[in-house]
C-alpha cells in the first residue's frame, strides 16, 4: 500500500477541497407551464425554446 511521503500541509488540503462545493440548479420560469423548470430541459407540457417538441 502505497505511503505518503510528505504530510499534506493545511493550506494544500484547503485549497483542494475549495472546489468541493455545491451549485444551485440553473433554473428558469417558464411561462407557459406557469412554473420553473430546468434550463435546457423539456418541459413537462413537451416544450422546448418556445417550440413544441413532444
Amino acid at each position: 500500500m502505497a505511503v505518503p511521503a510528505r504530510r499534506t500541509s493545511k493550506t494544500k488540503k484547503r485549497s483542494r477541497r475549495a472546489n468541493l462545493k455545491l451549485t444551485a440548479p440553473a433554473i428558469h420560469w417558464d411561462p407557459k407551464a406557469q412554473e420553473y423548470t430546468l434550463s435546457h430541459h423539456v418541459s413537462a407540457e413537451g416544450y422546448y425554446n418556445g417550440r413544441k417538441v413532444l
